[in-house]
């Protein structure tokens, strides 16, 4: 069984730096903070932070599918990322086609203003 400490980055950190793992982060270049407009920027970074992180522990899950704790994180970032998915298509619409926002009239979901209009 696995049992070995695995070190993180917050997602944020992890996002800015292209890693989650700091033991394999190489800083290539320079490292520069995101700073959304508004509010409708900020929940789509953060969106895309949660996403991100959830893909490079999901890589790290299919190397080591036994890690209780990383399945533990993964799956508190993934209900993080949908509880802001949730707040983002309550203020501004839906992002995707299947998403929940559309559960009335799913071929609709293009009549919002997209991300970059507002």
């Amino acid at each position: 069984m696995y049992n070995k400490q695995i070190e993180l980055y917050e997602p944020y950190q992890g996002f800015i730096r292209g890693n989650m793992f700091p033991s394999l982060f190489d800083q290539y270049g320079r490292i520069y903070d995101v700073k959304p407009m508004n509010e409708q920027a900020e929940l789509l970074t953060y969106i895309d932070i949660f996403d991100f992180a959830l893909i490079d522990i999901g890589l790290y899950l299919d190397v080591h599918p036994e890690n209780q704790k990383m399945i533990e994180l993964y799956n508190s970032f993934l209900q993080e990322k949908k509880s802001i998915l949730k707040k983002y298509e309550e203020n501004y619409g839906a992002l995707t086609m299947d998403s929940n926002a559309l559960n009335v009239a799913p071929w609709n979901w293009d009549n919002n203003p997209w991300p970059w209009e507002a």
